[in-house]
């Protein structure tokens, strides 16, 4: 396949996806990959080139870089984004620096993130909202285990659209056989992490080339789209692939005549009239009103801040999760998930540690299951997983829990994992799928631990078999559908 090929194809899926309309919302994006790949100045070259540079930064910049300019008499582009001083000295990137920029055609928000495998946790800080990643490759050395690990990181993030910078171009005389070559391993790479929507592009972000304006002057033999011009086609992640999510942030009690349920909605969308039920207890309720600072609104949609009043006195609190009837988020006591260790001491097998999604958090313990290896893209079992490793593990938890599997929404399906010695944030994770178990029946050293609706529960503690032995039994409510689901399992 040629390279003009190569480009065409892989950017086919993102202009499908964009249906010949652009949207209005702003494009987030990351640009990330290993140490010294150039992402601050790719990102520096982009605010320069469209004009998002206003006078009095560039002076700055000018002032700056005095003894920094390149052969080309530049500035250093990468200081428009390395804001700290040790930045600056040591001309790496620490923190995550978001920077915004437009077109006449789209605006954007890009997070610069760091490539030193030490500050891999604000790498993953700046994928948790990206709709898009940026890799750089340094056209001299291909893929390294650190791009390898950021590409694995920004997939579990649940990107799916990929840009390939293959970017130095320049420093291999524009080598067209060099591009190909690291094309072909990065889509093998890529087919490991199941990402299909690939946009491969030869650029050098010193010199602009196909960055904001096209490098056909250097390398005729590219004619696919610049940087620019796949971002203006890609898509914003939706907020409505479920149904809607309201994780209750506070209960507001203002008189006696007035209780309602605030949070900011985390998916779909809601209006007067709806029916909702409250997990985890599985109590259902009608949407009375929906009420803001200053407002009553006729409905509301993912990211507005709201309180919601239901049509009777139901026992909410805060960390209880408020969604549609008819698409319901998980509930269990166990689930698995893919985490990303963020400490020198890892994850320890079998320590408890507080779980926060959302505005909840519970203890949980952690079984790691495997780690997978970065250079063979294989998952190998693991008892434990050190700093930085992405591994796979399994939850259980003493209440039930709450959740959406992340690909369908990040804000239900996303988590931290802290330690309850040191209040360090240890992890970040996403829920792989379905939960673990059924959450109905498990034991629990010599007791039986069942989770059912209030009523049901009264029920099957009255019977005969119970009767003599409630001291031995723990109750749980549960969905009245999860309940049937658990009877027969019974029969």
């Amino acid at each position: 396949m040629t390279a003009h090929a190569t480009a065409t194809v892989s950017a086919q899926p993102l202009a499908e996806a964009a249906k010949a309309t652009r949207d209005s919302r702003p494009l987030r994006l990351i640009t990330c990959g290993s140490v010294d790949d150039g992402k601050s100045t790719l990102i520096g070259r982009l605010l320069w080139d469209t004009k998002a540079v206003k006078e009095d930064q560039a002076a700055t910049l000018k002032r700056d870089s005095s003894g920094k300019q390149n052969d080309l008499g530049l500035p250093d582009f990468a200081l428009l984004l390395d804001g700290l001083q040790a930045e600056r000295e040591q001309g790496i990137t620490i923190d995550v620096a978001y920077r915004y920029f437009s077109t006449d055609n789209r605006s954007f928000i890009v997070a610069d993130t760091p490539g030193h495998e030490q500050y891999t946790r604000n790498m993953a800080t700046g994928a948790s909202t990206a709709d898009l990643a940026v890799l750089l490759v340094d056209a001299r050395a291909g893929l390294l285990e650190q791009t390898r690990r950021h590409a694995t990181i920004a997939s579990l993030m649940g990107i799916r659209q990929f840009v390939l910078a293959v970017n130095k171009i320049d420093l291999t005389d524009y080598d067209r056989a060099g591009f190909e070559h690291i094309v072909h391993e990065f889509k093998e790479l890529a087919l490991s992490l199941g990402v299909t929507q690939i946009t491969a592009i030869p650029m050098s972000a010193l010199k602009g080339e196909n960055v904001v304006y096209d490098g056909r002057s250097a390398m005729p033999w590219y004619e696919g789209p610049t940087l620019v011009e796949t971002l203006e086609r890609a898509t914003v992640r939706s907020s409505q692939a479920v149904g809607f999510r309201l994780p209750v942030q506070r209960v507001s009690r203002p008189g006696e005549s007035f209780r309602g349920y605030q949070g900011t909605v985390a998916g779909g969308a809601v209006k007067p009239g709806d029916s909702v039920v409250i997990l985890p207890s599985g109590t259902v309720a009608n949407v009375k009103q929906i009420v803001t600072f200053d407002l009553v609104r006729n409905a509301a949609v993912a990211g507005d801040a709201i309180t919601l009043v239901l049509d009777r006195q139901v026992d909410v609190s805060r960390g209880d999760m408020i969604a549609s009837i008819d698409s319901q988020p998980q509930v269990g006591l166990a689930f698995d998930a893919q985490i990303v260790a963020l400490q020198p001491d890892g994850i320890q097998p079998g320590k408890r540690y507080w779980l926060k999604s959302g505005s909840r958090r519970q203890r949980v313990s952690v079984q790691p299951v495997s780690q997978l290896d970065l250079k063979s893209s294989q998952w190998h079992h693991a008892e434990q997983l050190p700093m930085n490793a992405i591994g796979k593990v399994h939850l259980t938890f003493d209440e039930a829990a709450v959740f959406d599997a992340y690909e369908l929404n990040r804000s239900t399906g996303a988590f931290i994992l802290i330690d309850p010695d040191t209040n360090n944030t240890i992890a970040g994770g996403m829920i792989s799928a379905k939960r673990a178990d059924i959450g109905g029946i498990r034991q629990s050293d010599k007791r039986v631990i069942l989770s059912l609706p209030a009523d049901l529960a009264d029920q099957l503690m009255s019977t005969e078999i119970f009767a003599n032995r409630r001291d031995e039994a723990e109750v749980r409510r549960t969905s009245a559908g999860r309940a049937a689901d658990l009877l027969s399992e019974l029969d």
